[in-house]
Parts: structure tokens; sequence; C-alpha cells
């Protein structure tokens, strides 16, 4: 589940892994940026660690 939320007037992107979570994911842009601009080590580094 993804939603858009705003701090302190900033855009951010917030996930959730259901409706109740109480601990969401957010960033904004900054760290959207970075995550975009590293995502193949971010695939990289699920695959390793994961165990399915």
């Amino acid at each position: 589940m993804v939603e858009r939320s705003e701090f302190k007037g900033k855009p951010l992107i917030v996930i959730k892994r259901s409706e109740e979570d109480q601990y969401p994911f957010s960033f904004g842009v900054s760290k959207a940026k970075l995550i975009l601009e590293n995502i193949e080590e971010i695939r990289k580094f699920v695959e390793e660690n994961s165990s399915n």
C-alpha cells in the first residue's frame, strides 16, 4: 500500500504493509533519488539475503 503525504511542506511517499501498519516506511524526494540511483544494488542485496 502506497500513499503520498507531506512533512513541513515537503512531499513524502509512504509505504505500508497494510492499512494498520504502525511503522510505515516513508521518504522524500532526495532519498527517492538515491534509491533509484542504486536500485540494482538494492535488488542484489535482497536476492542475496532473502530465504525465498
